[in-house]
């Protein structure tokens, strides 16, 4: 199958130095998942922020397991970090069952001093049909938890 390129902004009602740290931290990875989907840290980031990962650059961090309703394995994700810039953006290239080229390039963007924007931009090859509209629609969900976080009205699990 081809490739497919997906790009979204949101606009969080938080300083985007509170937002880096959340959407860099396992707590705020997997509440951006819920209730669908969890996600475990690969070996090298357990117990860590990407931000740690800086002196792993371009080496495998390991995998990470996609957990449906935060229990069962139905994907992992074969973690290879290649850009980092602490407190702004990371990317990220991987292997997953599904997609054997996945692309996660996320960047927080200050607009003022209590607001920021978050970009996510995906470039993934998927290996069964259906499963590129499968991605947009979390990434949409995982997109609307972050935003109500920022609002003050998402748990903060």
């Amino acid at each position: 199958m081809s490739s497919a390129t997906w790009t979204r902004t949101s606009t969080v009602a938080r300083p985007a130095a509170e937002v880096w740290a959340r959407v860099t931290s396992p707590a705020g990875i997997r509440h951006e998942m819920r209730p669908w989907l969890s996600m475990t840290m690969p070996p090298r980031l357990r117990g860590r922020t990407i931000d740690d990962a800086a002196g792993l650059l371009g080496r495998p961090l390991g995998k990470a397991w996609v957990l449906a309703g935060g229990v069962l394995p139905v994907d992992f994700d074969d973690m290879t970090l290649v850009a980092l810039e602490p407190g702004r953006r990371f990317h990220e290239r991987s292997r997953m069952l599904l997609f054997p080229h996945w692309e996660h390039e996320r960047t927080v963007e200050p607009v003022d001093e209590t607001t920021c924007t978050v970009t996510d931009r995906l470039v993934l090859r998927p290996r069964l049909p259906g499963t590129r509209h499968v991605v947009g629609l979390l990434f949409a969900h995982r997109h609307r938890r972050l935003v109500r976080w920022g609002e003050g009205s998402g748990a903060a699990r």
